[in-house]
């Protein structure tokens, strides 16, 4: 069956879907997105992904395309129209179509809004828990406001491309401080020498990821503490575990950092814990 994508009011083959050459996403990285998880035909913490959106937009001050009762009927028609029970929907807006020019357009220029939705393996996620990820640290040379989710990642394909060189599946930012900040699509999480639950506070240097925010409230029914705090390098190589969050594999086990094994080298009990309790608290809606 032939994919279908949403582009400005119509529903298109996937292969056919386009925007203008002067989109500003396309000329400038003027926009923001968000993915979100679709597992057993539901969509998986869509009010907290489509809130950040809200947030993403204002802090860069683009318009919202739409209604957000609008916009959810059109995220579940392109989820049903794609087949999609397990997999993910991608949403991308930009501040629209003018000439270019780096100062904002007319107030009157229309957001541009995509939306597409894929099917994955669900066999391919559990494997990788099974077995556990390699990562590489990476200096963190990103611009200052990566709490919000811009499309602007050259940086972070940068940091992939330099994983995969190494034969890892994720980079792992380290600021000039040697703090850890995330990772290059992740968020990234310790278990500390006390037994507690690590990652760096969302205020400042990382995207306030909303699988690490709903991962806090399975933690909570769990009774596992969570501290945010910094943590180092050097810390995170020493830890207990460390464990990666993204929507689209909820929470993936590291074993081996720069070529050093972590705790024992295998998936630690903390990330198998709040995996499996983790579809029990998140938000649910049917497609």
């Amino acid at each position: 069956m032939p994919r279908i994508a949403y582009v400005n009011g119509r529903y298109l083959p996937h292969s056919a879907a386009g925007v203008h050459i002067e989109d500003r996403g396309y000329q400038f990285a003027d926009g923001v997105y968000e993915v979100c998880e679709i597992r057993h035909g539901i969509i998986v913490d869509l009010t907290r992904h489509l809130d950040r959106l809200d947030r993403s937009l204002a802090e860069i001050r683009i318009p919202s395309p739409m209604s957000r009762k609008a916009l959810t009927g059109i995220i579940r028609e392109v989820a049903r129209r794609n087949r999609v029970r397990n997999g993910l929907f991608y949403l991308q807006v930009t501040r629209g179509e003018a000439r270019r020019d780096h100062v904002f357009p007319a107030p009157d220029t229309a957001p541009s809004l995509v939306i597409t939705a894929k099917s994955t393996d669900p066999k391919v996620i559990a494997a990788k828990n099974a077995k556990g990820l390699r990562a590489v640290t990476v200096p963190d040379n990103r611009w200052d406001r990566v709490d919000i989710k811009t499309v602007g990642l050259l940086p972070n394909v940068l940091a992939r491309q330099a994983a995969k060189e190494a034969g890892a599946q994720e980079a792992i930012y380290v600021d000039a401080r040697g703090m850890v900040t995330e990772g290059a699509a992740t968020n990234v999480w310790i278990v500390d020498r006390d037994g507690n639950l690590v990652t760096r506070p969302a205020e400042h240097g990382i995207l306030r990821g909303i699988t690490r925010t709903t991962l806090m409230d399975v933690a909570r029914t769990l009774s596992l503490p969570v501290v945010e705090r910094e943590f180092s390098r050097d810390e995170m190589l020493a830890a207990r575990e460390v464990f990666i969050t993204a929507a689209t594999s909820i929470c993936l086990p590291v074993v081996e950092i720069d070529g050093q094994t972590i705790g024992n080298g295998h998936p630690g009990t903390f990330s198998e814990k709040i995996r499996s309790a983790f579809f029990d608290v998140a938000e649910k809606t049917v497609i």
